[in-house]
C-alpha cells in the first residue's frame, strides 16, 4: 500500500469517527432540548500529527485542543503553514514557564487555576499577541487541590479561589473572561460533576454575563455534559482512534 492509499485510509477513517461523534452531539442537544450550534467540537489532537488536523479541518472541524506545548507549537505551526485556519485551544496543566509559547498560538487556554497563572499569561499577551487571548477557569469539582482547578466556597487559598482567578481574568485587558472548563473526577458520575459545574458556571454568569462557555465533557461522557449546559465538548478518542502513549 503506498503513502497516498495510507492517506486515504486515514481520511476515511477520520470521516466516520467525525460524523459519528457529530450525530452523538445532535442527539444529545435534542434530548437536551438545546439547538445543535450550542455545542462547539474541540478535536483533541494530543499526540496525532499536523495530517490528522489537516484531514479534520477538511472535514469542517473547527477547533482543536493540544495539552502539551513542546508538541502544539511546531504543530500548530505546521497546520498553518498549509493553510488551515483553525481555532486552537490548550487544554492541559499549564506551566508559568511555558507561557509565552503559547500565547503566540493559542485562541483560548481553558486550564487557568491560579493568579499567578492568570497574571503571567496577562503580562506574555500584552506584549506578544495583537489580540486579547480568550480564557476559560479550570474548576476543581471534588475540591482536591492535588488534582488542579480553582476552589469554590469560603475559606479557599485565595490563589486558587475561582472569584480571585476570575477578576485577574477579567481585569486584564489583554485577557477575555470567557467561561469555566472541569473534567468530571475519577469515581464520580459524571451527571453529578456536570450539575456542579452548571451551578459554578451560573455563579460566574452572575458577576460576569459574558462568560458563557462551559468546556465540559469528552468522548465517554459528552451526554452528559450537554444536558448540564456544555457549550464546548473536549473529544478526543472518539475521533481519532485509541491514543498511542505519550512521548
Amino acid at each position: 500500500m503506498g503513502m497516498d492509499d495510507d492517506r486515504g485510509d486515514r481520511r476515511a477513517e477520520l470521516a466516520g469517527s467525525h460524523a459519528r461523534v457529530t450525530a452523538r452531539i445532535e442527539a444529545a442537544c435534542a434530548a437536551a432540548g438545546r439547538p445543535a450550534a450550542d455545542v462547539r467540537l474541540v478535536a483533541v489532537t494530543k499526540t496525532y500529527p499536523a495530517a490528522d488536523v489537516l484531514h479534520l479541518a477538511a472535514l469542517g472541524v473547527t477547533d482543536v485542543g493540544e495539552n502539551r506545548d513542546q508538541d502544539a507549537a511546531p504543530k500548530a505551526a505546521e497546520v498553518r503553514a498549509a493553510g488551515a485556519d483553525l481555532r486552537w485551544h490548550f487544554v492541559g496543566q499549564l506551566q508559568r514557564n511555558k507561557v509565552k509559547s503559547v500565547v503566540r498560538y493559542a485562541d483560548v487556554v481553558q486550564s487557568v487555576d491560579s493568579v499567578r497563572l492568570a497574571r503571567a499569561l496577562a503580562d506574555a499577551a500584552g506584549r506578544l499577541r495583537e489580540r486579547p487571548l480568550d480564557v476559560l477557569v479550570q474548576v476543581s469539582i471534588d475540591g482536591d487541590p492535588a488534582r488542579g482547578g480553582a476552589l469554590t466556597g469560603p475559606g479557599a487559598d485565595p490563589e486558587v479561589a475561582l472569584d480571585r482567578i476570575a477578576a485577574a481574568v477579567a481585569e486584564a485587558p489583554a485577557l477575555r473572561l470567557g467561561g469555566v472548563m472541569a473534567v468530571a473526577p475519577v469515581g464520580w458520575q459524571p451527571e453529578a460533576a456536570f450539575e456542579r459545574l452548571a451551578e459554578v458556571a451560573a455563579g460566574l454568569r452572575a458577576a460576569y454575563p459574558a462568560a458563557t462557555a462551559v468546556s465540559a465533557g469528552m468522548s465517554a461522557d459528552l451526554e452528559a455534559a450537554v444536558r448540564y449546559g456544555a457549550t464546548h465538548v473536549r473529544i478526543g478518542s472518539a475521533l481519532l482512534g485509541k491514543r498511542p502513549g505519550l512521548r
